[in-house]
């Protein structure tokens, strides 16, 4: 078993909350109040900028990743102009706890310059996204990320996990590289999960 997969194994019923929360749910039946939608859609706009800096640490180490960069940044603005005031609402409210702990990891992850770290970030961040996305295809930004390309892109990513945690178990001080990045797999499964939840705090618009 890969690292990927044993990572996953490890964390899979915080992996199910992620990818079966209600959030999802209300997604696919369209039954999502707006104002969550909102603040979902406005609070997940303001990861673009550190998940900028965590994939061009990556590119450094691997151009393939370049491909991950799309059209996310004018669908966000878009969907949230649509939303009228619960938008502008969200669009000032600071940033809630999750999306400040998801920035900070990619931040710090990035600047750790350990490329496992970097993509077990990536990994979960999209990985997960692919998970659930196939049942959201109808919204434009889960298409995204979603589909035979996106598909063959997440592939990718988790084989350059798999081989790089293989090279690492074969290092002196791989065991430790290795640590840390199960360590921010977790983290950025528990942060994906607060995530969704903190879409249902008012009091974070």
């Amino acid at each position: 078993m890969g690292f990927c997969d044993e990572q996953r194994q490890i964390h899979a019923e915080l992996w199910h909350r992620v990818t079966n929360h209600r959030l999802i749910d209300q997604l696919v039946d369209d039954t999502i109040p707006r104002p969550v939608l909102a603040r979902y859609l406005a609070q997940d706009h303001r990861f673009l900028d550190a998940f900028v800096v965590l994939l061009a640490s990556a590119i450094a180490r691997c151009q393939f990743l370049a491909l991950i960069t799309g059209r996310e940044n004018t669908y966000f603005e878009r969907s949230l102009d649509a939303l009228g005031d619960d938008a502008v609402i969200a669009k000032d409210a600071p940033d809630g706890s999750a999306t400040a702990g998801f920035c900070a990891l990619m931040r710090d992850t990035a600047h750790s310059s350990e490329f496992a770290s970097m993509l077990a970030v990536l990994v979960v961040a999209e990985w997960s996204y692919q998970d659930w996305g196939e049942r959201v295809l109808p919204l434009e930004w889960v298409e995204l990320h979603s589909g035979p390309y996106f598909g063959s892109v997440v592939t990718h990513l988790r084989k350059l996990l798999d081989d790089e945690a293989t090279r690492l178990s074969a290092t002196s001080d791989g065991d430790a590289a290795l640590e840390r990045a199960a360590t921010a797999f977790a983290k950025a499964l528990q942060l994906e999960l607060d995530f969704f939840e903190q879409a249902y705090d008012s009091g974070s618009s």
